[in-house]
């Protein structure tokens, strides 16, 4: 049943509408290093613009945010009460996790955000003409 479910294109850099296409260009977030902010302009399968219009993204920033706090929201307490870690090695582990999550983060926001908005479909590829 995940196959079907928005969480499915979230997880596994798909189309949200039909879950074959990929958003991303890479399907790594690490390789190319320079290249991983880099999205397709639609889904080779079924069509999908990935980018509906002009500044539709900036909604993911938020996303990528609530991921940010999460992660905070889980490593702090457990840095001060079962690791025994005082506050400036724990901010040096969190930034350092930070920098290396970016490229995760960045994408997983932009997947999500775009799975809000376009429901799946299951829909086949359709031919023109």
């Amino acid at each position: 049943m995940l196959k079907k479910s928005r969480l499915y294109s979230i997880l596994f850099n798909k189309c949200p509408k039909c879950h074959r296409g990929q958003i991303f260009k890479h399907q790594s977030a690490y390789w190319p290093v320079t290249e991983f902010d880099k999205m397709n302009q639609s889904c080779s399968e079924c069509g999908q613009n990935f980018v509906p219009e002009p500044g539709f993204y900036y909604g993911a920033m938020y996303m990528s945010y609530a991921f940010y706090v999460m992660v905070i929201l889980v490593i702090v307490p457990i840095g001060l009460t079962w690791l025994d870690l005082d506050i400036t090695t724990l901010m040096g582990i969190l930034i350092v996790l930070f920098i290396i999550l970016t490229p995760v983060f960045f994408r997983m926001a932009r997947r999500a955000w775009l799975a809000i908005f376009v429901p799946y479909s299951g829909e086949e590829k359709k031919e023109l003409g």
